[in-house]
């Protein structure tokens, strides 16, 4: 079995889908259309930047789901590729969800832009700057990432966010407890603590305002059911009614990133070929979780030929 997954936050750089665009017109029609959803040159700001400008949640989150499907768009149209023929499901890392179900036709492509770009403002403005943070614990399982964050927190948020790998978890929280957290961190046994350049404190209760946006949001977007299943970030399990999706996608903005989890249940499920597309991130993550299976990057037009030629 195989799956197509899509990358989360922190896969954008400037200069992201240029070669793309200049080989295929569906990755241009993709970028095109993205645009045209939003109101905004959001494919200029990807391949000429400012950089600080990109990042932005709000301009990164859209991005990364539209250099990704344009990736999928590529491999489908230039190789007569069907995704519920060679995909048996499909998973995203946290906006990478979003990605996943517009791969598997649960969203169309300019709603899925629309929900991002709003995500990305509601999660922004849910926390003032300065006052949340986040940080990598390095050598760190989940039970020792728990321990570090209850041990920090005194009555502040501080709760895991990103469950990833088994080496690498990640913490949400106020920013005070964050500081706690990372002086702690060695104590409990993580190898580092490295605090994340990041604007807000994503996947923690403090997201709650974003949330709360997001519902309304979801409310009153097309959600159809999807080609293959799609396996939810809050409960690494597969989703295929649209209510159902609708309320993971709300519970995710303040819930846990079970990508480890959802990993292993691919694989229990008989997944054994993941394949990544618009990123380079997640398919190391899922070696160091599955060892034995195999993953694969798809980010260029060598990487889309050299997988039409293993489909």
């Amino acid at each position: 079995m195989r799956a197509f997954i899509f990358p989360g936050q922190g896969s954008q750089a400037v200069g992201m889908g240029q070669a793309l665009a200049a080989a295929s017109s569906h990755a241009r029609d993709v970028f095109g259309e993205v645009d045209d959803a939003l109101g905004q040159s959001l494919f200029r700001l990807m391949t000429e930047g400012p950089a600080d400008e990109l990042t932005l949640t709000e301009n990164a989150q859209p991005a990364i789901m539209a250099n990704a499907l344009a990736t999928l768009r590529v491999l489908e149209k230039e190789g007569g590729v069907r995704l519920a023929e060679k995909a048996d499901l499909v998973a995203g890392h946290s906006l990478g969800e979003y990605s996943a179900l517009c791969a598997a036709g649960a969203l169309d492509l300019s709603t899925t832009a629309r929900l991002l770009k709003l995500r990305g403002q509601a999660m922004q403005a849910a926390v003032p700057v300065g006052e949340g943070g986040m940080a990598a614990l390095l050598g760190a399982d989940l039970a020792k990432a728990e321990a570090i964050a209850s041990a920090a927190a005194e009555g502040e948020v501080c709760t895991v966010a990103n469950d990833n790998d088994p080496s690498q978890v990640v913490i949400s929280g106020a920013k005070a407890a964050i500081d706690r957290a990372i002086a702690l961190a060695k104590d409990h046994g993580a190898k580092r603590a490295i605090a994340l350049p990041v604007s807000a404190p994503f996947h923690c209760p403090l997201m709650q305002p974003a949330a709360d946006a997001m519902e309304k949001a979801l409310a009153s977007a097309q959600v159809s059911a999807p080609l293959v299943p799609v396996y939810a970030n809050v409960i690494a399990a597969p989703a295929s009614d649209p209510d159902t999706i609708r309320r993971l996608l709300v519970e995710q903005v303040t819930g846990m990133v079970r990508w480890r989890e959802s990993v292993l249940a691919m694989v229990d499920a008989g997944v054994s070929e993941f394949v990544e597309f618009g990123g380079k991130v997640l398919a190391p993550m899922v070696k160091r979780i599955a060892p034995d299976v195999t993953a694969v990057s798809i980010v260029s037009m060598d990487d889309v030929e050299g997988l039409l030629k293993s489909l």
